[in-house]
C-alpha cells in the first residue's frame, strides 16, 4: 500500500487519510461501516452476524451436532476478507489482507466486548501458509465458554 500511496502527487506521496479523500465517496463508507462494524444477535445462546437465518443454525447443528456449539458459532460467524471486494479485484495482496484481518479482528472483538461484556468471545485471524491463497484470509468469532463447554 505504501508503494501505491508514494506515487501520488508527482512522487511526493500523499498520506492514507488524504489518499481517502481523493479516492473515497459516502456510499463506499457507508458499506464498510457495515462491513466493518456489524450488527450482531443473540440467536438460541449463540452470539451470530444479525440476519443469520434459523434453519442455516439447525443445519449446522445437525452437521456438526449439539455438542460442537462453538463449532457451529465459528462457522457460521467467519468471513473471507477476500470475499469484501469482487472476486479478482486487481489490487488484492497479501500484505493487505493481513493488515484489514487484523484491523478487522481488533474491531470485532472490541464491538463484542462492548455488547457482550459477560460472554468473552475468542475472535480469531487465519492467516493461510501460502500467502497467495487469497481465500485462507479468515475471519471468524465464538463465545470463549461454548469452546470450553
Amino acid at each position: 500500500m505504501r508503494s501505491e500511496l508514494d506515487r501520488w502527487n508527482g512522487g511526493k506521496g500523499i498520506d492514507l487519510e488524504s489518499w481517502i479523500g481523493c479516492e473515497g465517496n459516502f456510499s463506499l463508507a457507508i458499506g464498510y461501516a457495515a462491513a466493518f462494524w456489524p450488527e450482531f444477535e443473540d440467536i438460541s445462546g449463540y452470539i451470530l452476524r444479525a440476519g443469520t437465518p434459523a434453519d442455516l443454525i439447525q443445519e449446522y447443528e445437525k452437521r456438526l451436532g449439539q455438542s460442537s456449539r462453538h463449532q457451529v458459532e465459528a462457522t457460521l460467524n467467519h468471513i473471507h476478507i477476500a470475499d469484501l471486494h469482487g472476486a479478482g479485484c486487481p489490487d488484492i495482496a497479501p500484505d493487505k489482507l493481513q493488515a484489514l484481518g487484523q484491523t478487522l479482528q481488533q474491531m470485532t472483538a472490541a464491538k463484542l466486548a462492548c455488547i457482550y461484556p459477560d460472554r468473552p468471545c475468542t475472535v480469531d485471524l487465519q492467516i493461510p501458509d501460502n500467502p497467495f491463497a487469497f481465500n485462507g484470509y479468515t475471519l471468524t468469532f465464538w463465545q470463549t465458554s461454548l469452546h470450553s463447554a
